[in-house]
């Protein structure tokens, strides 16, 4: 008699969420996946020991339910406009290309480049730092040369 083969759980459920690094409130969780039936003290447990070392960011992350109920997370870099507003302390303009917010300097670029490398489709670092500065310009931050 041939062994059962067991079928791989179908994807029934993918969203992602942004949430605060070790941190992730259980409302949100259950605004977007309480509908799936997955267990979401399970989910804020694996997000948050996942994201405990980066306290005080927001982290993306892709949340697949699959139809036994089980999930998969895939964490993604902060968001670039989270990270400007970090390196500034402060937030963007309120009227971009009228006001500026701050001043980018180039080792600050290229350091948010580097940090959202993997999450970017490029791998040359040049490119990276120039849609860095593109989303910092759109924000009402000036970027020296």
């Amino acid at each position: 008699m041939a062994p059962k083969t067991r079928k791989s759980p179908k994807l029934q459920f993918s969203t992602t969420l942004q949430l605060p690094a070790g941190e992730a409130p259980v409302v949100d969780l259950g605004k977007m996946l309480g509908q799936t039936g997955v267990n979401l003290v399970e989910v804020k447990r694996a997000y948050d020991a996942a994201t405990a070392a980066q306290r005080g960011d927001v982290v993306p992350v892709v949340v697949s339910v699959f139809d036994d109920r089980s999930f998969e997370l895939v964490y993604k870099t902060p968001p670039t406009a989270f990270l400007i507003r970090k390196a500034l302390g402060g937030k963007g303009s309120a009227r971009p290309g009228h006001e500026t917010a701050g001043i980018l300097s180039r080792a600050e670029v290229r350091e948010i480049a580097l940090r959202k490398l993997p999450d970017l489709n490029t791998g040359d670092v040049e490119a990276a730092m120039r849609t860095v500065a593109g989303t910092a310009r759109s924000m009402g931050v000036k970027v020296e040369d």
